[in-house]
C-alpha cells in the first residue's frame, strides 16, 4: 500500500573503485560517479491495510441514492489474498466515485507514466473502468462528472459500443481521440494492465497487458489545435459548375412497342350463364398478368461531358491557428480517481502507479504478471470443469433418449 506523497529522486552515490571492482566481479551493476538515476514516484497504491485513509469516497450522488459502495477484496481468483486485494465496485446500477490526492507536480520536460490494473468479475454490460487524473481538488467529496480533469484513460463499454478511452483536456476542453483505441476488457474475470505514457515530444504510447496498442502524435490524433487551414468563406461555387457525373442519354428513346402495363383484361373470359346483373351487379371481365409486360422503362445513363468534379472552396491559412509545442504539458497533477457508472458492478482496481520512471512501472507490472498467470490457470480449470459437466449432462440425455427408444420398441413388439 505504498504511497509516496513527495516525489523523491533515486540517487546513486558514487561507489569506491575497490567496491565497484568487487561488485563487477560478482556480476552486479556498479554505478560510477557520473551515473545518477532521477526517477520519481508521484503516487502508488496497492490497497493494503489503511487504504481508506488515503482515498476519499465521493458524495456527489449520495443525495440521489445512486452512489455505489466500494469494497476491499481480492476477488474470486488470487495468488495471495492479502497482497492481491484491490477496491471493487460492490453494487449494480450505481455511480461510483473515489479519489486520492498527492503533492502537486507538473510533467513539464519529462515522461508521465500512469499504470493500473482492472478486473471485471462479471460483464459490466454498460459502464466504464477508466481513471481520471487531474489538478488538486479543493474538496474530494464533490468528485464526479463535473470535476475538471487533465487525462481520462481506460475501458468503456455500452452494448456493442466499446473502446479504450483516452481523453486529454486542452485549454478547458475535453478532447477525444479521432479514432477509438481497441477494447480489451472483456468480462472473463481476469486482470488487465493499463499503461499510458505521455512524452515531452508530444507523443503518446498506450499498452494493455504489456502489448502496445497505440503510439502516435497528440497533435495528429487529437484535435487539440485549431486547423492550420480552413475553407475560404469568400470562395463561392460558380453558377455554371456541373456536379453531376452522370446524365440521361438524350438519344435514348423508349421503343414504340414497349409495354409498361403489368396487368390486362382477360379477353377470353366469358360472363357466367347464371350471372344475374340485377343481383350480382354489372359483370366485368377479370384481370390477368400481361405476357407482353417489359417492366418500367428507364432512360440509359451516360457520363456527363460537362462534369467538373466535386467542388470545394479553396483553402486559406486559418487566422486562429496557433501552434503549441507543449500540448503534452500540464502545470498541475494533484489527484487520481475513478468516476464511473456501471450497470453491473464487480470491477476490481489495483496496483496504481504514477511515475516518470519506466523501471518503477515495470516493477508494478510484475505484480500483474504473477496474478495474471494464476487467474488464467484458475479460469482454465473452471472452463474445463464446466465442459466436463456439460459433456456429462449431454451423455445422460443421450442415455435417456436410448432408454426411451428401447421402451418404445418393446411396446410395439408386444
Amino acid at each position: 500500500g505504498l504511497k509516496v506523497l513527495t516525489p523523491y529522486p533515486r540517487l546513486a552515490a558514487p561507489l569506491p573503485v575497490d567496491l565497484c571492482t568487487i561488485m563487477l566481479s560478482r556480476g552486479l551493476l556498479c554505478l560510477g560517479s557520473a551515473a545518477v538515476a532521477s526517477g520519481k514516484i508521484y503516487f502508488s497504491e496497492t490497497f493494503s491495510d489503511g487504504w481508506e485513509s488515503r482515498w476519499t469516497t465521493s458524495k456527489w450522488k449520495e443525495s440521489e441514492g445512486t452512489a455505489g459502495k466500494w469494497v476491499s477484496t481480492a476477488g474470486k481468483w488470487f495468488s495471495d489474498e492479502a497482497d492481491d486485494k484491490g477496491i471493487q465496485t460492490g453494487e449494480d446500477s450505481k455511480f461510483f466515485g473515489i479519489s486520492a490526492g498527492f503533492d502537486s507536480f507538473s510533467n513539464a520536460g519529462k515522461e508521465l507514466i500512469v499504470q493500473y490494473q482492472a478486473k471485471y468479475e462479471k460483464d459490466v454490460e454498460c459502464g466504464g473502468g477508466y481513471m481520471k487524473l487531474g489538478p488538486k481538488m479543493d474538496d474530494a467529496t464533490t468528485f464526479g462528472d463535473p470535476t475538471a480533469y487533465n487525462i481520462m484513460f481506460g475501458p468503456d463499454k455500452c452494448g456493442y459500443t466499446k473502446r479504450t478511452h483516452l481523453i486529454f483536456n486542452y485549454k478547458g476542453k475535453n478532447v477525444l481521440k479521432k479514432s477509438d483505441l481497441s477494447y480489451k476488457q472483456e468480462g472473463e474475470g481476469t486482470s488487465h494492465l493499463y499503461r499510458l505514457v505521455v512524452k515531452p515530444d508530444n507523443t503518446v504510447r498506450v499498452e494493455i497487458d504489456e502489448e502496445k496498442i497505440y503510439e502516435g502524435s497528440l497533435k495528429d490524433d487529437w484535435e487539440l489545435l485549431k486547423p492550420k487551414e480552413i475553407s475560404d468563406p469568400d470562395d463561392k461555387k460558380p453558377s455554371d459548375w456541373v456536379d453531376d457525373s452522370m446524365m440521361d442519354d438524350p438519344e435514348d428513346k423508349k421503343p414504340d412497342d414497349w409495354v409498361e402495363e403489368k396487368r390486362m383484361v382477360d379477353a377470353e373470359a366469358k360472363k357466367p350463364d347464371d350471372w344475374d346483373d340485377e343481383e350480382d351487379g354489372e359483370w366485368e371481365a377479370p384481370m390477368k398478368d400481361n405476357p407482353a409486360y417489359k417492366g418500367e422503362w428507364h432512360v440509359k445513363r451516360i457520363s456527363n461531358p460537362a462534369y467538373k468534379g466535386f467542388w470545394e472552396a479553396k483553402k486559406i491559412a486559418n487566422p486562429e491557428y496557433e501552434d503549441d509545442d507543449a500540448v503534452y504539458k500540464y502545470a498541475d497533477f494533484g489527484f487520481i480517481g475513478f468516476d464511473l457508472w456501471q450497470v453491473k458492478g464487480g470491477t476490481i482496481f489495483d496496483n496504481i502507479i504514477i511515475t516518470d520512471d519506466k523501471s518503477e512501472a515495470d516493477a508494478f507490472a510484475k505484480k500483474w504478471k504473477a496474478l495474471s498467470e494464476v487467474e488464467k490457470a484458475k479460469k482454465k480449470e473452471e472452463d474445463d470443469a464446466k465442459k466436463a459437466e456439460e459433456k456429462k449432462d449431454d451423455d445422460k440425455e443421450d442415455d435417456d433418449d436410448d432408454d426411451d427408444e428401447e421402451d418404445k420398441t418393446e411396446s410395439e413388439e408386444m
